[in-house]
């Protein structure tokens, strides 16, 4: 059998690394109080009737299909690699957990992104609470993201994107990274869709002055 270029031996180390990480999420989420397998199910029952959602096979495939990107979605909203993985997974066993409620399965990937976006968001707050707590500086929030985000931490507009206000980087972040609708983001940050269109066109503009301003 041919020796696999090295470009596809990376992304076999990427698929094998979200499978590991699905499989173990997918253990965790199943250890959970009141967790459910779908074998347990018996047809025509009321159980049944409600194991209408997305299927377990479903939900681990599309973790593992945008694992890399999951982790990305996070890594713009937090400051560090393993707070990052630990909300993606952690994102897995809560909508594993909630699955049924997922009744069009092609909305898996938008309960995983808004999953992420909610658990990052939780993160940063009791990060900033704990840090007034102790009357101590809020850390450098420009670096961060090692080995697999070194590139994404050299990137002039991610550095540009974590001098906007809070509301400004979860706006641009969710609509043009996450490729959400301003409904889906009006949606997951509780706001309306003129505020995210105002935070949208405010935060652009703050992009533009960071992005052009000296190194």
């Amino acid at each position: 059998m041919p020796a696999q270029p090295t470009r596809g031996r990376a992304a076999d180390a990427q698929t094998g690394e979200a499978q590991s990480v699905a499989t173990h999420a997918s253990v965790t989420a199943l250890q959970q109080p009141g967790a459910r397998q779908d074998a347990d199910v018996r047809p025509g029952t009321a159980d049944a009737a409600m194991a209408v959602g997305t299927t377990v096979d479903h939900l681990t495939e599309t973790y593992r299909a945008h694992y890399r990107s999951l982790l990305g979605l996070a890594a713009l909203l937090l400051d560090d690699t393993a707070s990052c993985e630990d909300v993606v997974q952690e994102a897995f066993i809560r909508v594993h957990s909630a699955r049924n409620r997922v009744r069009e399965p092609e909305k898996t990937l938008a309960y995983l992104r808004q999953t992420v976006v909610n658990l990052s968001r939780s993160a940063l707050r009791r990060r900033i609470l704990g840090l007034k707590l102790l009357s101590k500086p809020m850390p450098d929030m420009a670096s961060a993201e090692e080995g697999a985000y070194e590139q994404l931490e050299r990137d002039q507009l991610i550095k540009a994107m974590r001098g906007l206000q809070r509301r400004q980087r979860e706006v641009l972040v969710l609509r043009y990274f996450a490729d959400m609708t301003e409904a889906q983001v009006a949606e997951v940050l509780g706001l309306s869709i003129g505020s995210v269109k105002a935070y949208g066109s405010r935060g652009i503009a703050a992009l533009r002055v960071a992005m052009e301003a000296p190194a």
